[in-house]
């Protein structure tokens, strides 16, 4: 524990404190002084210029050159000896060798030739061999061989190739094998490298102990770099000696250093001519920006007596064309000094952001923003930021993810050249002499520049109060989408874009028409048509708007495939010869419903266009202005009432939390288990109705009022024009979106400025704008204030650990303090989070309503996504998480078709967006994410938790299950109730809870699962009998069945095959598979089955199959189809067998054979390979028999006489081959069966689980399942979210029992937090974020009669004129009628 904390202190506070500088113990002293130095370097270099020199433009120029040359040196090297890594060879020298040479005084550079090197790579591996007492180990090691174009003469050349044993033993490795996954060991004989063990089969021909290796392939551990290629020389002993300046020079030898001689010093090698060892000190100065020394690379455990490797490992890095360098480096060491960059465009904008936060910076300091110690403070920020481009803080307090997060190293650079570039430019316009005023509702509101903000950059990052910054991109782009231009929530940073440009661009075109209509002359009698054209544009894009996903994709697969359809087909084609049996319905369903949104929104939107156009020409809105205005208002708040309040709470399951039943009941309310879909309610006809008529008449026609009658009092600005074409289109768009809380936006903008504050009030129509933003913003606060007092509630606290009970009274001084962070994360959309779930809150940084920044989303394990082997040699995907995820994929199509029209019928309460709720029933329990709320769409995330949860889940399950109608109780006595009411403390408890039920009887279309253990149905050797005959049965039945059976028993390679089974006397005597137990032909006296006793047994139920056959087939005792089913029968039971381990006998052993072949996994034995002849007789044949016998096994114990007849087993038989779907759940078609809604499904599966290793016979039935819906404080979940990634990721609390996920009624922390994407949660299925429409609903489609198109209009047109012809004729076409459904 306290290594952790003092990792986390040094790795995360300080880290994040200096932008990504510390200390690290585990890392060698090079490393660490190069941080250190850098990290100096970018803090002085700052604070020196602009102490020593002017603030003038030629020290901002000397400061950012110095920087961005600084950088570009750095990136171009990192990404070049990356590059080298990933490309390069690797060389490994000896140092053993050398010392055994004797010294040779020869100048080795005065015969060399320069030489051309050439590079050949192949993908091979050269398998070095070192020998110890113990065994030998080997390592793959990338190498290049190099041949010189120049031919050295002379002897030496020759001997060279001659007396060399293994002239080229440096080949190539492929670019994806990581040289750093081997190891080097280092002992008191000899240095041992390893490789993987999975590798070393890979590994090629092998080097012994007497062959000597090439020096290219050997490193001396003593200071050794500079190789000089010179004439070779095989009678030159190889006698080192090291010169004035302390460098080695090695002379040439023939055989082993090749055609070329080298001469090392320190880590540097360069390959050269004559004039090399000249150059010594520019060589020297390269070694030292690119290499450490050699004893620093070694010290990774520092001990008192160590001896240093023989061998050591270089990479070659060509420097010139000619010359190149060997690196004493690796790649993980290299990536613990500086982050790595994947490609040029990073380093281009890691560059970039250098040169721009030193830019800003130093623009900054220039112009006086900042005196004395805060000079110094600005400076470490700068610093700070300039290196977390070199190497970033990892975790970062803001990373939502695990691991390195590359985004994270650009957050500091970025925001700090946002919050420069801010003051910058206020700067510059608090210089100007006419600065700009702006008298917005009577307040004068000046540009101040604010640089205290900049001081805390590292405290802020410490605490993680900046996102990264493409989440802080979403975020940014969404809020304004939301807030000034009634945009709905963004999924990604494409939808974010997309949102926010198709918003600009309505905003553009009406802005156009607003200030052309407002140039015109008005009076009370006319109303410009510019004006009236305005205002129709105004509501149709408004509507339209309102009707798109902010996710463009199914827009663009729709005009993908209306455009280019060829395309789109080929595609299609393509997937199906992928994966044939494997289609997916939704991506088609969500296509047609775009499709008849857009169909629709042509008619609706000409008829809204027109009729608006109308209405605002008449004048209406000026002529009666006074009683207009006020009918309006009342009508909205009287609609609003009883449609947002009044029906809501009557439908509760707990209205206004005092009444013990719903007043509104639906019919499923009295039923136990519903059987049909949900009857509509006339309160929910009420509902809808009035719900469209506030959306589509009141709202409209209030903001159409208020344009007008502010736009007709004076002329306004260029500015006015501006504001009230942003306000008319947010709050049309919010009206069409959700009105659920508009009508008390529109109350407190009537009381707050006709009677609060009448003096501040402009004009309605920005009274209003203004209001639905702070009122928005009030009820979050609500629901913050409302999450934080319930969860610190002392008389309900549940302490998790220790400190929780620690933290809890050392919280209660701090209430202002947290009543200020409150109002702030109010103000800027953060979550709130309890710090390791305490009572002690902090703000997380902010994010978009969709919380979670990455697309995550389970993918199911199957035999389609696994690898053969696994699919062999252990259960694919056996665990209970994987398997039963299903359901849950199911619930979420099940919820997109029917979840949209169910909040527009209000059976889930009043929704915003952001809302959380939990469907709850006897085994599922979802947690369903509102994200997008849009005019008759809806963007969802469902996640689904695990059916045997812990036990903190199992209480967290009652608390939303169990009842409090049975609560007498009030304070410490039990009065009693009164009827129909709670009681007191049942209401008081009630009243302090994060959630509420909304529903008890939410019906959904789902799978009941029943089960049965398969050891408990086949424990008795009779019923194991019973399954052998069904399955004998089965297999002739699907033979008899095959279309390939005439081709079977014509073919005569398999009568070949099959004469010995046409001889009676033929007995099958394997003890290990045929049993008198299990057996029914079973002959005792032969030991044996022939086939005289195989058709005393299924020689009826032959001819009985056969007789079912349209074209005859002879079936008597001698008939080859006789002779084929007792040879299928004989191979079925011997694959049993082999499945079984030849164990049949044993219970544990039939079943897990029984399961293999269940699977599919047939284990063929020799005499049986004449099945090879045509693998349908396995897969079409024996395969469906096997999962055939289950079902009629376990039909025998509910009707035992049915199906002891052959003609009931057979209709039997037919009519589950086309109702009932039996496979194996890791078998695809499973998943396909699912989702294209299969009545009824059948498997077995096994088990294994706590000790326990059981096979169950499940069986699926559809139905609708009864679900309780809860609602829970989105507050809450997205604090209870925030503090979960921070405690895991930043703080790295990895305790599996940690205070946070303890069980907490009051808010469901432990399901809440369960529920976050792995690995922060556990839950067992996420799914995509769905789009659920309105038109898939079928009960509100019978509302309104569907969408209105032109061919509705058509076909309604038609049937009505057929009837007033015949009114006969068209009894037919009533269903089709269309009415207006939008």
């Amino acid at each position: 524990m306290g290594s952790q904390v003092v990792q986390t202190l040094r790795q995360g506070v300080w880290a994040s404190l200096t932008g990504g500088w510390y200390h690290d113990p585990d890392q060698n002293k090079f490393n660490n002084c190069c941080h250190l130095y850098l990290w100096i370097f970018l803090l002085m270099l700052p604070l020196s210029l602009h102490l020593a020199l002017p603030p003038t433009a030629m020290a901002l120029s000397i400061y950012c050159t110095s920087i961005t040359v600084f950088f570009i040196l750095i990136k171009l090297a990192n990404y070049r000896l990356h590059t080298m890594f990933d490309e390069g060879e690797v060389v490994v020298r000896s140092l053993s060798d050398l010392s055994k040479a004797q010294e040779k005084k020869s100048n080795a550079s005065d015969s060399c030739l320069p030489a051309n090197i050439s590079v050949r790579k192949w993908s091979h591996c050269v398998s070095l061999q070192a020998q110890k007492d113990a065994g030998e180990c080997h390592i793959m090691i990338p190498v290049i061989t190099f041949d010189s174009p120049e031919k050295v003469g002379g002897e030496g050349a020759t001997g060279s190739e001659d007396d060399d044993p293994m002239p080229k033993q440096q080949l190539t490795m492929s670019q994806s094998e990581e040289f750093h996954l081997c190891r080097e060991t280092t002992s008191s004989e000899s240095t041992i490298l390893e490789c993987p063990e999975p590798d070393r089969e890979h590994c090629g021909p092998h080097m012994t102990s007497d062959s000597t290796p090439s020096p290219q392939l050997m490193n001396d551990n003593s200071s050794s770099g500079i190789d000089v290629h010179s004439h070779p020389d095989d009678m030159d002993p190889l006698d080192p000696k090291e010169d004035s300046q302390g460098f080695l020079r090695l002379p040439p030898a023939i055989g082993r250093y090749g055609p070329d001689g080298r001469t090392h010093i320190r880590g540097l090698s360069m390959d050269s001519g004559k004039d090399l060892l000249s150059e010594r000190s520019h060589s020297t100065v390269l070694q030292w920006f690119f290499f450490q020394e050699e004893d620093s690379l070694d010290e990774s455990s520092e001990t008192s007596t160590q001896e240093k490797p023989t061998k050591k490992i270089y990479y070659k890095l060509q420097f010139f064309p000619g010359k190149w360098i060997n690196i004493l480096y690796d790649r993980l060491t290299l990536l613990a000094l500086l982050d790595r960059n994947q490609d040029v465009l990073e380093n281009l904008v890691a560059v970039f952001m250098a040169f721009l936060v030193s830019f800003l910076g130093f623009v900054l300091l220039n112009h006086g923003c900042f005196k004395d110690f805060w000079v110094f403070q600005f400076c470490l920020v700068i610093a700070s930021c300039q290196y977390s481009l070199l190497k970033s803080v990892q975790p970062d307090a803001a990373s939502p993810t695990h691991g390195h997060n590359q985004l994270v190293a650009y957050s500091r650079a970025a925001f700090f050249c946002i919050f420069c570039a801010l003051i910058w430019l206020l700067e510059q316009l608090l210089r100007r002499k006419d600065l700009p005023v702006s008298t917005f509702y009577g307040n004068f509101y000046f540009f101040l520049s604010k640089t205290g903000f900049t001081y805390c950059f590292p405290i802020t990052f410490l605490v993680g109060l900046f996102p990264q910054i493409n989440t802080f991109t979403i975020y940014l782009l969404e809020q304004i989408d939301i807030h000034f231009l009634g945009g709905t929530a963004a999924t990604s940073l494409i939808s974010a874009v997309y949102s926010i440009l198709r918003s600009l661009i309505a905003l553009s075109l009406l802005y156009g028409f607003c200030f052309g209509a407002l140039k015109e002359p008005w009076d009370e009698q006319h109303t410009p048509a510019l004006f009236s054209s305005f205002c129709g544009l105004l509501v149709v894009f408004s509507y339209h708007l309102s009707r798109q996903s902010s996710d463009p994709s199914v827009l663009m697969s729709l005009i993908k495939s209306k455009i280019m359809p060829a395309l789109v087909e080929s595609e299609e084609e393509e997937e199906e010869v992928e994966d044939a049996d494997i289609k997916d319905p939704l991506p088609e369903k969500l296509q047609s419903s775009m499709m008849e949104i857009l169909l629709s929104d042509v008619v609706v939107c000409s008829v809204a266009y027109i009729l608006t156009f109308a209405i605002t020409a008449s004048t209406v809105f000026l002529s009666l202005k006074p009683f207009v205005t006020i009918v309006l208002y009342a009508l909205a708040a009287t609609v609003g009432f009883v449609t947002h309040y009044l029906i809501p709470q009557l439908r509760k399951h707990h209205p206004w939390l005092w009444i013990s039943h719903p007043v509104l009941k639906t019919k499923e309310y009295y039923q136990f288990e519903p059987r049909e879909d949900a009857v509509l309610m006339w309160f929910e006809r009420l509902y809808v109705g009035l719900l469209c008529f506030e959306k589509y008449v009141v709202y409209p026609a209030i903001v159409l009022s208020a344009l007008t009658n502010d736009v007709s009092k004076t002329n306004i600005c260029n500015c006015d024009v501006l504001l009230t074409t942003v306000a008319g289109l947010k709050l049309l768009r919010s009206s069409f979106c959700d009105p659920s809380f508009q009508f008390l936006t529109l109350l407190f903008t009537l009381v707050f400025f006709h009677f609060d504050c009448p003096h501040a009030s402009e004009s309605f129509l920005l009274d209003f704008f203004i209001m639905s933003i702070v009122f928005h913003k009030m009820r979050e606060l609500l629901l913050k204030l409302h999450f934080i007092l319930i969860y610190i509630a002392p008389w309900q606290i549940a302490w998790g650990s220790a400190f929780h009970a620690f933290a809890q009274p050392f919280a209660v001084p701090h209430s202002a303090m947290l009543l200020l962070q409150t109002l702030l994360t109010t103000v800027f959309y953060t979550p709130l989070a309890p710090f390791l779930g305490s009572a002690i809150f902090i703000s997380s940084y902010p994010r978009p309503i969709k919380f979670w920044e990455r697309n995550y989303n389970t993918k199911r394990i199957d035999n389609s996504n696994s690898r053969l082997v696994s699919q062999v040699d252990k259960e694919t995907g056996c665990d209970d998480n994987n398997l039963n995820s299903i359901f849950y994929e199911y619930l979420t199509r099940s919820l997109q078709q029917s979840l949209c029209g169910d909040l527009m019928l209000g059976r889930w309460g009043n929704y915003s967006a952001g809302d959380c709720f939990i469907l709850a029933s006897d085994y599922l329990n979802a947690l369903v994410h509102l994200i997008e709320i849009g005019n008759g769409l809806v963007t969802f995330q469902l996640r689904g938790l695990e059916f045997r949860g812990t036990y903190c889940q199992q209480r967290e399950v009652e608390a939303i299950t169990e009842g409090v109608e049975e609560d007498d109780g009030c304070c410490c006595c039990e009065p009693g109730h009164l009827p129909h009411m709670l009681s007191c403390n049942a209401a008081f408890n009630l009243r302090w809870l994060a959630w509420e039920v909304m529903a008890t009887k939410y019906l959904l279309e789902g799978y009941s699962i029943s089960e049965n253990n398969a050891a408990t149905m086949l424990q008795v050797y009779d019923l194991r009998k019973l399954l052998i005959t069904y399955y004998l049965k089965s297999i002739i039945y699907y033979l008899v069945h095959s279309p390939k059976l005439c081709t079977w028993l014509k073919d005569t390679s398999i009568q070949e095959a099959l004469q010995a089974y046409t001889k009676w006397h033929h007995i099958e005597r394997d003890p290990q598979v045929f049993s008198v137990k299990i057996d029914e032909d079973y002959v005792h006296c032969l030991q044996g089955v022939t086939r005289a006793s195989f058709c005393n047994v299924y020689l009826e139920w032959i001819q009985h199959c056969a007789g079912k056959m349209e074209t005859p087939v002879d079936s008597d005792e001698d008939s080859p189809l006789v002779t084929l089913s007792y040879a299928l029968s004989v191979l079925g039971r011997r694959s049993l067998g082999t499945a079984s381990h030849n164990m049949s006998n044993s219970l544990e052993s039939f079943l897990y054979g029984f399961n293999t072949l269940f699977k599919g996994d047939f284990r063929i034995a020799t005499k049986d390979e004449w099945v090879f002849a045509d693998l349908d007789l396995l897969q079409k044949v024996v395969a469906p028999a096997v999962r055939m016998s289950l079902k009629l096994h376990q039909d025998h114990f509910t009707c035992l006489e049915e199906t002891e007849e052959a003609s009931i087993l057979y209709e039997a038989i037919t009519n589950y081959r086309s109702s009932l779907v039996i496979c194996h759940e890791s078998d695809p078609a499973w998943r396909k069966a699912v989702l294209s809604s299969r009545d009824t499904l059948l498997t077995l599966r096994h088990m294994i689980d706590d000790g326990t290793d059981e096979y169950k016979i499940i069986m699926l039935y559809k139905r609708h399942l009864s679900f309780k819906v809860i609602k829970i404080n989105k507050e809450c979940v997205r604090g209870l979210w925030a503090g979960q990634q921070q405690e895991l990721v930043f703080l790295r609390n990895r305790n599996p029992e940690r205070g946070s996920i303890q069980n907490s009624k009051q808010a469901l922390r432990n399901m809440v937090n369960s529920s976050c994407d792995q690995p922060l949660g556990y839950p067992m299925y996420v799914s995509p974020l769905t789009t659920s429409y309105a038109g898939t609903h079928r009960t509100l489609r019978s509302i309104g009669g569907g969408a209105l198109s032109l061919d509705a209009i058509r076909s309604w047109l038609c049937s009505k004129w057929l009837r007033s012809v015949d009114p006969c004729a068209t009894s037919d076409m009533n269903n089709n009628a269309p009415l207006l459904h939008l």
